[in-house]
């Protein structure tokens, strides 16, 4: 069955057709991305892919959106965008569908991912388990957090709001992230420091406590600079970033109880190497009396080039398995 996978997010909506078959993403097709600030709704920019694609889209559609998916109406943070889940087979022409969570896709794209596509980290080098919970966790704009449960030929997606836990700084230098960040926010969840813009905040606390004065800059400059040693504070910022996403990451597989964790998202495939040098691992394991048992928790990377997109598939394969 051909079915039209769709991944939107503030600026971007990407689109593919997919084949699935027996509860699986068979096949994904070159992705076509547009703009969201160029289309004025979700439907044009359905109708251009069409226009691209030759018309004639199949009858279905898998759609993976940033933000909240319950409801009567989705609106989305950064676009104009709205759908009205009722509407897409009127305005869409897809008699069937699903609508997720875009991370809740990221979770279905690491149940069906290749071993291609999933590299390891740290831990034991073996395959993830079969039975069991595993850890989904996304760095990027905020945190990303799911749990993908398996039981042999069959699994389930629970997405969370995992990234909103508190914040637990674990030594001086994260005691004086938090009181920073405590200067901002009368509550400091995981996100504001393991999630992309928490670069910023780490890199200035680092600059206060060095005593050297700084030019504030956005998240993406300091990721660059930091990622090419060119700036060795910004560097620093990065170490101390894989740091606290250590220990973030930890602490959320002894709370689902997971066997595996997947890191996912663009900023963990960019740093992948220095997650593997820095004290990333060190921190995931060190849970006092459970080290022992951290230490037997295989960390993977799903590397596929477009996990939203084959996410959102995979959510309408497993929907539609039967």
């Amino acid at each position: 069955m051909q079915v039209v996978a769709v991944d939107i997010g503030g600026t971007h909506a990407r689109f593919a057709l997919a084949e699935v078959d027996a509860g699986a993403v068979v096949s994904l097709g070159e992705a076509v991305t547009l703009k969201t600030a160029e289309h004025p709704s979700f439907q044009l920019a359905w109708q251009e892919f069409e226009r691209l694609s030759g018309g004639n889209l199949p009858r279905a559609a898998a759609i993976a959106v940033a933000g909240p998916v319950g409801g009567d109406i989705i609106r989305f943070t950064n676009n104009p965008w709205i759908i009205r889940p009722a509407l897409i087979p009127e305005k869409l022409g897809a008699d069937d569908y699903v609508v997720v969570n875009d991370f809740a896709a990221v979770a279905h794209a690491v149940a069906q991912a290749k071993d291609e596509h999933l590299l390891h980290l740290t831990g034991p080098e073996e395959p993830l388990p079969e039975v069991g919970t595993i850890s989904v966790v996304g760095p990027g704009t905020g945190l990303g957090v799911a749990m993908l449960w398996r039981n042999g030929g069959s699994y389930h997606v629970q997405p969370t709001e995992g990234g909103h836990i508190d914040y637990a700084p674990l030594d001086a230098i994260e005691d004086a992230i938090l009181a920073r960040l405590r200067k901002r926010h009368r509550r400091v969840s995981v996100e504001r420091v393991v999630a992309g813009p928490g670069i910023v905040d780490i890199y200035e606390t680092l600059a206060v406590i060095e005593g050297k004065p700084f030019t504030p800059q956005d998240d993406k400059a300091l990721w660059t600079l930091g990622a090419s040693g060119e700036d060795s504070l910004a560097a620093a910022a990065v170490d101390r970033f894989c740091l606290s996403l250590g220990s973030v990451a930890g602490d959320l597989v002894l709370a689902h109880g997971s066997s595996a964790l997947v890191m996912a998202g663009g900023l963990g495939y960019r740093i992948r190497d220095t997650l593997v040098r820095s004290g990333f691992a060190d921190r995931f394991r060190a849970k006092g009396r459970f080290e022992q048992m951290m230490a037997g928790i295989p960390v993977k990377l799903i590397t596929h080039p477009q996990p939203g997109l084959f996410g959102a598939a995979a959510a309408f394969a497993h929907a539609h398995a039967n």
